[in-house]
């Protein structure tokens, strides 16, 4: 993955030093060790990171480790990895309500480290995939800046994938697997009716036993038998006696 600019919370200089070795080692940026809240909120403001990695007991500062994330967070939102050398059941759901991604109790091992930050991220970064209400898809050369809830459906043909928009006379043609792309639509309105389709639920206008049709569609989708259950589990039917 690429290199990471993470801060470290942690007031222990033999700590600190030795999570800095450890992630620099895998390749990532320590962009300051902060040993209280004022640091870290000021390296936060200054440096903008990927990731902070805060440990819970701050005896040098004003406020312990899990305060600090919420003021970090109030200012720039990122994956939070909390250290501790204490497992109690209360400090725990205090830490919960900040949603951290990783609580690492000490001492950890050094590729346990690496390899929390690296799904820290990766998790963040889909999630926000995940959550956009937009996309900028490779078109012509450039990119173009689309709303997923205009998307009707995706369709796979070889090793291209059409995007059928409300709009939009002709789809966009994307040099892409549909697996790929289909991250990018995992929201609750996306099905997948096949292996080479996904379709927006927000837009169908008919079912029939075997066909679904769209939204200013004529040409309706043929329904994998074996698929009719799930789809119908997803759509509200008011069902004959």
């Amino acid at each position: 993955m690429n290199s990471l600019n993470i801060l470290i919370v942690e007031d222990e200089t033999i700590t600190a030093a030795d999570i800095q070795e450890t992630l620099e080692k895998a390749g990532h940026s320590i962009i300051t060790i902060a040993r209280n809240t004022q640091e870290a909120v000021a390296a936060v403001k200054k440096y903008l990171p990927d990731l902070a990695m805060i440990d819970i007991s701050l005896e040098r500062s004003s406020a312990d480790g899990i305060d600090t994330a919420r003021e970090l967070l109030s200012h720039h939102r990122m994956p939070i990895i909390y250290l501790t050398a204490h497992s109690e059941a209360q400090t725990f759901q205090r830490a919960r309500e900040t949603m951290p991604a990783a609580y690492l109790l000490k001492p950890f091992r050094q590729h346990e480290l690496a390899f929390q930050v690296e799904l820290a991220y990766m998790n963040q970064h889909t999630k926000n995939l995940q959550t956009s209400e937009t996309l900028l898809l490779p078109i012509n050369k450039g990119y173009e800046k689309i709303h997923k809830d205009k998307v009707i459906y995706l369709l796979a043909e070889g090793a291209y994938v059409k995007v059928y928009m409300a709009g939009e006379e002709k789809p966009y043609l994307l040099a892409m697997n549909l697996g790929y792309l289909a991250q990018y639509f995992s929201t609750a309105n996306f099905h997948r009716l096949s292996r080479s389709l996904l379709i927006n639920l927000d837009h169908v206008s008919r079912l029939e036993r075997s066909q679904l049709f769209m939204h200013n569609y004529t040409i309706p989708i043929n329904i994998p038998e074996g698929n009719r259950g799930d789809l119908m589990k997803k759509l509200a039917v008011v069902r004959t006696r």
